[in-house]
């Protein structure tokens, strides 16, 4: 796949496509984050979507892009964990257009239901993402049905949308903190920067139980690594994307690998300090973040509330620490 990450001028008829369905999400310096972390902390509530995670950005622009080339299309087929199968299942709805979506064996009840009820054909397939993504791409062949990657550049149009809002209220951040899972957010927050001519560090965020970015980073090539985390399944990566890894190479400062017990943490102080619930990847910029704290001294730092789409029982045990202490 050809990608290149989008210009200025790209990127603003993606907010075109964007705020033809959802406004601007909001950003705040909630008091106790900034207390906690001792400095100035902005928030960035992507969880206010229409599908409550940072995703259904992209899923807008690729849709209406791909629509314009293919206006016969009859299908479209897509693996994901959850928030990206969302995006396309909302943004296909209005030009009643087939959507089917693979989803692993085990995957988050409440986000499958969120699939199926805004039209999707829900497959379990496969005991990771890797797996199911394997299955869409041989029923995408199989049945003629168009497949939907995991990183685009139409996809990283649409995700960038909230970068420029975000780079635009607050252009003077210092350090940003950005969660992995294929990538598009990533890739997102250095388009929207760059194109930005902004200076603020960009801070990749893994889960330490789904490695495989940080490895890669760290030596320079795609390595792939074995997904163990039960939290943060946005993040649940064995593979990572060659495109969305070259962006990281050449962009990103650092990526930091956050433990199930770190999110947990992050996850409860979110829902303490803001009232507002985080899904185990939506907490991870935070979680990155508190382990960095003494680093942030003085600092202007953003962070990315990326999705709240969690099970409530396993928030249940998050907020009540039966299973996730520390």
């Amino acid at each position: 796949m050809k990608f290149s990450l989008p210009n200025h001028s790209a990127l603003a008829s993606a907010a075109q496509i964007v705020y033809a369905s959802m406004p601007a999400t909001a950003q705040y310096a909630w008091p106790i984050l900034c207390e906690t972390l001792g400095t100035e902390v902005w928030l960035k509530h992507e969880n206010h979507t229409p599908t409550g995670a940072f995703k259904v950005r992209g899923g807008l622009v690729y849709l209406h892009e791909l629509l314009q080339r293919e206006p016969a299309l009859r299908g479209v087929i897509s693996a994901t964990r959850g928030n990206h199968g969302q995006s396309i299942a909302y943004a296909a709805r209005p030009h009643g257009l087939k959507v089917t979506i693979v989803v692993p064996l085990g995957n988050s009840a409440e986000k499958n239901a969120a699939m199926r009820a805004l039209g999707a054909d829900l497959i379990e397939h496969g005991n990771d993402f890797q797996e199911s993504r394997e299955h869409a791409m041989a029923l995408a062949q199989q049945q003629g049905w168009h497949m939907v990657p995991s990183l685009h550049t139409d996809l990283v149009r649409g995700v960038a949308t909230y970068w420029m809002e975000f780079f635009t209220a607050q252009p003077d951040l210092d350090v940003v903190y950005v969660p992995i899972g294929q990538g598009s957010g990533i890739c997102g927050a250095v388009a929207a920067r760059n194109a930005l001519g902004l200076r603020t560090k960009i801070i990749g965020v893994v889960s330490s139980h789904a490695l495989a970015y940080k490895l890669s980073f760290e030596q320079g090539k795609n390595i792939a690594s074995p997904v163990t985390t039960v939290l943060a399944d946005g993040m649940a990566c064995r593979v990572p994307d060659d495109a969305s890894l070259a962006v990281i190479f050449e962009h990103v400062a650092e990526i930091v690998a956050v433990s199930d017990e770190e999110i947990a943490a992050a996850m409860k102080l979110l829902f303490l300090s803001t009232h507002n619930v985080a899904e185990g990847a939506g907490a991870a910029a935070l979680a990155a973040a508190l382990q960095n704290k003494a680093a942030l001294a003085g600092l202007k730092v953003g962070l990315s509330l990326s999705g709240g789409n969690v099970d409530h029982d396993k928030y249940a045990e998050v907020l009540t620490q039966t299973r996730w202490a520390a």
